[in-house]
């Protein structure tokens, strides 16, 4: 029986998005992980960006037991978090034409490099333009975002396109417009955002895709154990150490 309460609507919704992220995107997820998997034995880098609330995502993937080590965070200052004052300086910096380009020319990114770049609109300026000067220089991109944005709003890049339209593969997270999830006659906006949770999670599975496919080539996928866990200390110093060229976070 379902909870009608709001805590059981939102859960309620929130679990009906992660289905249809299951029964949905299965070949989308098992084409990214397969990718992060090529990457890793081709011998190339893995990196993640996410702006404002969509970082969230992004860091989730960076230094994470259970994770794969290789993931490193694409930052740009006054970007990544709500850390900023004031908060909306973040999302005008979204905006700026030029951006992407002078944070790439200064980060160790190179060709043959997997970049993750993640944007519920996809609209503003930066994830577009870092998408499009990302595969310029030989990395391949994978997007996660909500497509509905490409039919419903309209794009804040100069190009008048969207992430999606500059990735070797999308995510579509199938958050609606706006982020919110619920409504109350006594309430004057919709309400409880969805992507942190589905976006997380998706990456979460490609992830757990891209390990499963490493050991079924007989590669030892680059993980992390907690540190709360006996031997998880030294477990990660030996990865740190066989792969200390290709984590950035570390240095």
């Amino acid at each position: 029986m379902s909870d009608r309460t709001p805590a059981g609507q939102f859960l309620d919704a929130a679990i009906g998005l992660l289905r249809r992220i299951r029964d949905e995107r299965a070949e989308s997820v098992e084409a990214a992980g397969t990718l992060i998997a090529d990457t890793v034995t081709d011998g190339g880098r893995l990196f993640a960006f996410g702006a404002g609330h969509s970082s969230l995502a992004a860091q989730d993937l960076v230094y994470r037991a259970g994770g794969l080590a290789l993931m490193n965070l694409l930052t740009v200052p006054g970007v990544v978090g709500v850390d900023v004052r004031p908060a909306t300086l973040g999302s005008a910096l979204e905006r700026v034409d030029g951006l992407a380009s002078v944070v790439l020319e200064s980060s160790p990114l190179r060709a043959g490099d997997t970049l993750v770049i993640i944007s519920l609109s996809g609209r503003n300026a930066l994830p577009v333009e870092m998408a499009v000067k990302a595969r310029e220089l030989g990395v391949r991109v994978v997007g996660v975002t909500s497509v509905a944005y490409a039919a419903q709003t309209t794009s804040r890049h100069s190009s008048g396109t969207f992430l999606k339209d500059h990735c070797d593969l999308v995510l579509d997270s199938g958050i609606a417009v706006g982020d919110a999830e619920l409504t109350h006659e006594g309430v004057p906006a919709p309400f409880a955002p969805a992507s942190t949770v589905v976006t997380t999670a998706l990456l979460q599975a490609v992830m757990a895709t891209a390990a499963a496919v490493l050991a079924d080539r007989g590669v030892e996928p680059p993980l992390l154990r907690s540190g709360n866990v006996d031997g998880g200390l030294e477990w990660n110093a030996r990865v740190f150490e066989e792969y200390a060229d290709r984590i950035f976070y570390r240095h």
